[in-house]
């Protein structure tokens, strides 16, 4: 019988023009991955033939995806490859990181490579969720602006937002006040408006903050092989993100990783989430500058540094309590590393002690040595705003066609 009987008459027949989309995915991303390589480089990656391999590059190179520079010697015979790069113009990505008290936002081009960063100090606490989002859609449209003078054309828009996120909409953000908030369709209109007349809609999509930071900490961060970790910023709120062999964990409804919502003092202060006791009571920014008595970040680690007793021991204590909150997800996930992200990292040096000691008495395999790097903090570079660009070029990535220049 032949085998072309067998196949299931509702399954989509592959056709050339479906094995070429596919197949610029796979080369685009290919030198995407690696930074540079040569044609010869990409055909021993991907299994195609060299022959195929350079005509899907031309293709590439004439999108303005891609760029070829100088030569490279292998050191045997046969004639210097060309090195293919990504592009350093054309399509973009645009982030935009909304928090309590800022707005921050980021291009980055096909490379990854964040080409335009602005962050503006802005009190979003006591503002209507439209207000808060039409003062990010102005910033955004400023750097926007910038972009469009270096070359680069973003291509949509990724919010990262504190809070339970779900196919555009904030169901719930405690420390904003937010329940129920179409973030997507608000931030879409407001950028529009901020913008000139008649230039193009960019398409909005949104994603919790801690979930793209944790992804721009793989991307772009120092992990050197480390693909399975937890993620945990720290901001006016505790977020927390897991990623497993490479890959964002996101749950059932795409809430997982709020370890800030951890009960780790079941008795402990009434939370804004209606719970009682949660980690971010304890070790959230704000609970850390009312302990220390600090009107803001810079004085706390002024005053660390200054070694103020009342500083240190409010450090210690959302040392300790962090220490208890991670030891139960070790204990459930086994990652390789616990990565600390957002304010922490100014702080790693106070808050790494204690929580080290709690997860050394507290994780059940005993694997967990003080003086090894599993705890360790975020890449400064690595920043949700940038994350959020990111995930912005991966339809390039994906669908090179869809977006080249004809």
């Amino acid at each position: 019988m032949n085998s072309r009987s067998h196949q299931d008459p509702t399954e989509p027949r592959a056709d050339k023009a479906g094995i070429r989309r596919r197949n610029l995915s796979l080369v685009l991303r290919t030198v995407h991955d690696s930074g540079e390589i040569t044609r010869a480089g990409v055909a021993a990656r991907v299994g195609l033939t060299r022959a195929a391999v350079s005509s899907l590059v031309e293709q590439l190179l004439a999108r303005g995806l891609l760029i070829e520079s100088g030569k490279t010697f292998s050191g045997q015979a046969g004639r210097p490859g060309t090195v293919l790069r990504a592009a350093r113009t054309g399509p973009a990505g645009l982030g935009v990181e909304l928090n309590v008290d800022y707005v921050a936002v980021c291009v980055a081009d096909l490379t990854g490579a964040a080409r335009m960063r602005r962050t503006v100090p802005l009190d979003n606490r006591a503002l209507a969720p439209v207000e808060v989002l039409r003062r990010a859609a102005t910033v955004a449209a400023r750097v926007l602006d910038e972009a469009a003078a270096a070359d680069l054309r973003p291509i949509g828009v990724r919010l990262a937002l504190p809070g339970l996120v779900s196919r555009g909409t904030v169901q719930h953000a405690p420390n904003l006040g937010w329940n129920r908030v179409d973030a997507d369709t608000l931030f879409a209109r407001a950028l529009t408006a901020a913008r000139p007349a008649g230039a193009p809609a960019l398409p909005v999509g949104s994603d919790n903050e801690a979930n793209v930071a944790a992804l721009a900490e793989l991307w772009f961060g120092d992990l050197a092989g480390i693909h399975t970790f937890l993620h945990v910023t720290g901001e006016t709120g505790v977020g927390g993100a897991i990623v497993l062999d490479g890959e964002l964990l996101r749950g059932a409804h795409g809430f997982a990783g709020e370890i800030g919502h951890l009960p780790v003092v079941p008795e402990g202060p009434r939370c804004r989430c209606g719970s009682h006791g949660c980690l971010e009571r304890y070790a959230g920014l704000p609970a850390l500058l009312r302990a220390a008595g600090a009107p803001g970040l810079d004085a706390l680690v002024r005053r660390a540094e200054e070694r103020d007793q009342r500083t240190l021991a409010a450090l210690d204590q959302a040392g300790r309590m962090l220490g208890v909150a991670l030891a139960g997800a070790v204990n459930l996930l086994d990652p390789q590393a616990v990565v600390l992200g957002g304010g922490y990292p100014r702080l790693f040096r106070w808050l790494a002690p204690a929580a080290s000691a709690e997860l050394a008495d507290r994780v059940v395999s005993g694997l967990w040595n003080p003086a090894r790097t599993r705890l360790r903090p975020a890449t400064m570079t690595a920043d949700a705003a940038r994350g959020a660009a990111a995930l912005v070029l991966r339809e390039v990535l994906a669908d090179p066609l869809a977006y080249g220049r004809d």
